[in-house]
């Protein structure tokens, strides 16, 4: 029967003739081996090299998917939502709100749809050699970083702009926690979706259940709706979800305007960091006899 293997490294005595490694597989629910990501660090450098080399293969546009995507959908909203159903955006330019808001998910979802696939689209790799399966995740997380890099250049030429044409939008003081923002939507992301693929092993349906439950998750996200718009009472529950405080934030630091509260960044990060420690341990336990199910 076809299992995976985690890998301990012991001490080799030169006079005892021991091996420098030993193989076998790990039984524990916190056998999780996370050591083995920093010696493994290579792999994840050739993991982000081919995925970004597989998405340019026979495009026409290449990078330019990367502004395209976001550019689009933030102008479709902007005429939907702002001009025809004419939703509040709390003083900001409609497109400005919109596009902050598209280009902090994207980042999120982009990772979210690739690490919950991540069991079923690697089977061939994992089932020839051993190494630490996270390193698929981690690499998904790395590569969109580069592709929110280029979106978050494309917002701040757009940002600019509305400053220099004389609107009221100003950065604030949250500014500098953007690299928190950024830290978070990959924690949560990482650990969302990888308790996802260990779902996937048995459960291929998942896979296609995700592109419904991301849309929907979008929407329940101040995307679309900014959070001063929930009624008081029901926006504790609201800000369940962890990525309508990000959004939240990552407005109110550039733009000046969003529902920012202390004890909703903590219930956030406390979602977040659960989400990540939960998809871990199931990852870590699936990832023994994926090959037996996949």
């Amino acid at each position: 029967m076809a299992r995976s293997l985690m890998l301990d490294a012991i001490d080799r005595s030169e006079e005892g003739g021991q091996w420098d490694l030993i193989i076998r597989a790990g039984k524990g629910w916190f056998d999780l081996h996370l050591r083995d990501l920093w010696r493994y660090r290579d792999l994840i450098s050739l993991f982000v090299k081919r995925d970004f080399a597989t998405f340019y293969k026979q495009t026409a546009f290449g990078p330019l998917w990367y502004i395209i995507h976001p550019l689009f959908t933030t102008v479709v909203f902007t005429v939907i939502f702002g001009k025809v159903a004419r939703i509040s955006t709390d003083g900001v330019p409609p497109f400005l709100f919109y596009l902050a808001g598209n280009v902090s998910w994207s980042y999120f979802a982009n990772c979210l749809n690739e690490t919950s696939n991540t069991f079923v689209k690697n089977a061939a790799i994992f089932g020839k050699a051993y190494f630490p399966r996270l390193t698929v995740p981690i690499s998904v997380i790395i590569i969109n970083l580069a592709k929110f890099g280029i979106q978050l250049i494309l917002f701040l030429g757009f940002y600019v702009y509305f400053i220099a044409a004389g609107s009221s939008v100003r950065p604030t003081f949250l500014i500098l926690l953007l690299p928190v923002l950024i830290l978070q939507m990959a924690v949560l992301s990482l650990g969302t979706g990888i308790l996802i693929s260990s779902f996937t092993t048995k459960y291929r349906d998942m896979i296609y259940v995700m592109t419904f439950i991301v849309q929907l998750w979008m929407y329940a996200s101040s995307v679309v709706i900014p959070a001063s718009l929930i009624p008081e009472r029901y926006r504790p529950i609201y800000m369940l979800n962890p990525m309508a405080s990000v959004i939240e934030l990552f407005r109110c630091a550039f733009l000046g305007q969003g529902v920012v509260n202390a004890v909703y960044v903590g219930i956030s990060w406390a979602v977040t960091l659960v989400a990540l420690f939960g998809g871990i341990i199931l990852f870590s336990r699936v990832e023994k006899s994926f090959m037996d199910t996949v």
